[in-house]
């Protein structure tokens, strides 16, 4: 389960234009609202992903 959410998190940053900042000057750099954001939208995604896997079955 790490990779998928260390996957998303990568997927994230990169939409949201943060993976230069992260890369240069690490994950300590975000600001709380940038943290706060990649965090929600991790677990908006992981809940997309079981109800289309519920959906599924």
């Amino acid at each position: 389960m790490e990779n998928l959410d260390e996957k998303l998190k990568y997927e994230i940053i990169t939409e949201l234009g943060l993976f230069e900042k992260v890369s240069k000057n690490g994950w300590k750099s975000l600001t709380a609202k940038e943290t706060g954001r990649i965090g929600g939208l991790i677990t908006k995604r992981k809940k997309m992903m079981q109800m289309q896997k519920s959906q599924q079955a």
